[in-house]
C-alpha cells in the first residue's frame, strides 16, 4: 500500500521532472499522468481534502480564520479570488495546517510559497511547525519581531 502523502507525492514528481528531458516528457506522462491533477479548482480540491482529513468543519476554520462563512466558502471553493496571501495563511492556520501543507495550498492557490529567506515567512514557517494555530497568537509572535501581523 502506498502512503505516500500529497506533499511528497509533489516533490518525488517535481524531483523527476527536473531530471527529465523535453524529449522524454511522453514518457514522464505515459508514467505518472494518472498522478497529476486535472481539477480546474486544485486549491479548492486540496484544501477540501485536508480539511476532512483533520476532521475539520468549515465554519470552525472560517471562525478561526476570522473570515465570515460566506466569504470564507467563496475563497475555498475559488469562487472569488483574492490577491491577499495572508487570507490564504489565515486557512491555513485555521486549519491546522503543516508548512508543507501550507506551502502546496499556496502553490495551488498561484500565490508564493512561504520562504525562509524572509524574515516575516521564516517566523510564520515556525509558527506553523510549532502548531501555532490561533491567529491572535501567530500576529503577537510576528509582533514580537517588529513584523506586520497577519492582515
Amino acid at each position: 500500500m502506498n502512503t505516500e502523502t500529497y506533499e511528497e507525492g509533489s516533490r518525488r514528481l517535481n524531483e523527476l521532472l527536473l531530471r527529465t528531458s523535453p524529449a522524454e516528457l511522453p514518457g514522464f506522462f505515459a508514467r505518472c499522468g494518472g498522478e497529476l491533477t486535472t481539477d480546474p479548482k486544485p486549491f479548492a480540491a486540496y484544501f477540501r481534502r485536508k480539511m476532512e482529513e483533520k476532521g475539520l468543519l468549515r465554519q470552525n476554520v472560517f471562525l478561526a480564520a476570522d473570515l465570515s462563512e460566506g466569504y470564507g466558502y467563496k475563497l475555498i471553493s475559488e469562487e472569488k479570488r483574492t490577491r491577499k496571501r495572508d487570507t490564504i495563511l489565515r486557512l491555513c492556520f485555521a486549519a491546522r495546517f503543516r508548512p508543507e501543507e501550507a506551502r502546496e495550498a499556496l502553490i495551488l492557490y498561484g500565490m508564493a510559497p512561504l520562504h525562509g529567506r524572509f524574515p516575516r515567512d521564516a517566523v510564520l514557517l515556525v509558527a506553523l511547525q510549532a502548531g501555532l494555530r490561533e491567529i491572535p497568537e501567530v500576529n503577537e509572535l510576528l509582533r514580537s519581531f517588529g513584523l506586520a501581523e497577519l492582515g
